[in-house]
């Protein structure tokens, strides 16, 4: 009976009918919509980063031609940057538990929240229409004179669908704001709140405000298309630098979109399977706003080698240098917490700990990026693509699977057998360092990126990132297919499995659709274990005994 009766409050199973699906306003269920659409986006994106890989076996190229390839690696990075790697953390765990965390019944604007999900559905559809329906050759970065082809009308829906999805993520930037300003429950003060919530609330101002940017980029490139007006097109008299200059303004600071939530999510990880309150949880979570501030001013590291200011290079080289002091607190404040910590080494523990590792490479090799010296004979090889891999997806989907293992039994009521995590756990750190580690000596030796062909001297070092890819595949395969089979076979879970403090361990497992049965009041520090330890002796001291 109980069963059935979680069943008829559970978000999940209340009235699950496809129509009220498509029409919730239930921010959990369009965390589920998101998720299920950024999914499909990951593994098309995965498919064309093993079709890359399998390319580059052979030194003269193996199974695609050059004009092929160049298409292949453009759909690769276009969708696994504007389709995964920016929304991926925001809209699907961030989306699901900022209520939980914050102690309300749904974002500020449940309408708004439904409305970004169907942007970013036509974004999405935009974008694959306009890839398959001849292919790119840009990159994911658009840059003109390349987009400035408008060849049989290619460049537009794909740049029209970036644009869509530019408006979906204010949406949620603008939700998640607003929510986290007016929505707290009682007793949630500022230095209260959880530290995934900091990090969602620097990166919706990044959303805020720098996503607007590129959408005038775009505007202007689709002006320039239909008036033929020179704004970018030398042809026309415009100018290629200036989009470069209005593209990384945004995208420099999309990066700490990607990466800050990963951030929030390894806090959260790391205090709970450590059993202990974060290391300098105020600086921790001051780090988070210096990222996002910081981040604006860096953009133009992206362009020391294209014909900028030395003086202009000089400036940005060192603020680049400082952007790395915040990160580093992170990192430094996390090994913190886990020193003298009760560590268990559950699979959102090793997804967080391989964070962390992959997150410091990639970080420190993008102080080679930034000095102007190295960058000369780093950029536009393959030291380049390892770097970003190693933030980007080595940081950032490792942060994901995380936070989407800590959050499992939240999310689902059932438990994940955790053998089979901590294996996809360990493949994935393994698969990502043998896949992009080799691609750091490949760019120091001079290979250039999205050549289609290589001299045969680098063919080592690209069969054994070849070979690291297809573990990196199998340790993406894994999840899905026991995840798939928690939700019919898993464990019942409880409401607090992981003996966590947040606030959205205070509620059933899976949540019911208002979230609290009563609103709930905060009356201690995040990660207070101490009152969450007395608690629980208190709760067994009057458990009568048999």
């Amino acid at each position: 009976m109980a069963l059935t009766a979680d069943r008829e409050r559970s978000y999940l199973w209340q009235d699950g009918t496809v129509r009220s699906w498509l029409l919730t306003t239930d921010h959990k269920r369009i965390a589920l919509l998101y998720m299920a659409s950024i999914t499909v986006f990951f593994i098309l994106g995965g498919i064309g980063a093993a079709l890359i890989r399998m390319q580059l076996v052979m030194p003269t190229g193996a199974i695609l031609s050059d004009e092929t390839y160049g298409r292949m690696f453009t759909m690769h990075g276009i969708v696994m940057v504007w389709l995964f790697l920016v929304p991926s953390i925001p809209v699907t765990l961030g989306n699901f538990v900022v209520p939980l965390m914050l102690g309300a019944r749904d974002l500020a604007f449940p309408r708004l929240n439904l409305i970004s999900w169907y942007l970013f559905v036509m974004a999405g559809l935009l974008v694959v229409y306009g890839l398959f329906r001849g292919g790119l050759e840009t990159g994911w970065t658009f840059y003109t004179p390349l987009s400035t082809d408008y060849t049989q009308g290619r460049v537009l829906p794909v740049v029209a669908g970036v644009f869509l999805s530019g408006f979906s993520s204010i949406a949620t930037g603008l939700n998640f704001i607003i929510s986290i300003h007016q929505l707290r429950a009682s007793g949630m003060t500022w230095y209260r709140l959880p530290l995934m919530l900091w990090a969602l609330y620097a990166t919706s101002v990044i959303f805020v405000l720098a996503t607007p940017v590129l959408s005038i980029t775009l505007v202007l490139l689709a002006f320039e298309h239909f008036f033929r007006v020179g704004v970018f097109d030398p042809t026309l008299g415009g100018d290629p630098l200036l989009f470069q200059h209005l593209f990384w303004f945004y995208s420099h600071p999309a990066v700490y979109i990607m990466i800050l939530p990963g951030m929030g999510v390894v806090s959260e990880v790391v205090s709970t399977f450590c059993h202990k309150q974060v290391f300098g949880y105020r600086f921790v979570a001051w780090s988070s706003i210096s990222i996002a501030a910081i981040g604006f001013l860096v953009w133009g590291h992206h362009m020391f080698v294209a014909g900028t200011s030395l003086y202009a290079a000089v400036v940005f080289s060192m603020l680049s240098f400082l952007v790395s002091v915040p990160s580093a607190i992170k990192v430094f404040n996390w090994l913190g917490t886990m020193h003298g910590g009760a560590i268990r080494l559950d699979a959102p523990m090793l997804y967080a700990m391989g964070f962390i590792g992959l997150f410091t490479v990639g970080g420190l090799t993008g102080l080679f990026l930034a000095s102007l010296a190295s960058d000369v004979h780093l950029t536009q090889t393959y030291f380049v693509v390892a770097h970003f891999h190693y933030i980007m997806v080595g940081g950032m989907v490792s942060a994901y699977f995380a936070g989407l293992h800590y959050w499992w039994p939240k999310i689902t009521g059932r438990m994940y057998p955790e053998m089979w995590g901590r294996t996809a756990a360990a493949l994935l750190f393994f698969g990502f360092n043998l896949t992009f580690f080799p691609q750091f000596l490949l760019g120091y030796e001079g290979m250039p990126r999205r050549y289609a062909t290589y001299p045969a001297q680098f063919q080592v070092l690209n069969v054994l990132s070849s070979a690291g890819a297809s573990i990196l595949a199998l340790a993406y395969i894994l999840p899905l297919i026991y995840f798939a089979w928690s939700l019919l076979r898993g464990a019942r879970a409880t409401d607090n499995p992981w003996q966590a403090t947040g606030l959205e361990w205070r509620t059933s497992s899976p949540p019911p659709t208002e979230n609290f049965v009563h609103p709930p009041v905060v009356t201690h520090d995040a990660y207070d274990y101490a009152a969450l330890d007395q608690a629980n002796i208190a709760a067994r001291q009057e458990v009568p005994h048999v």
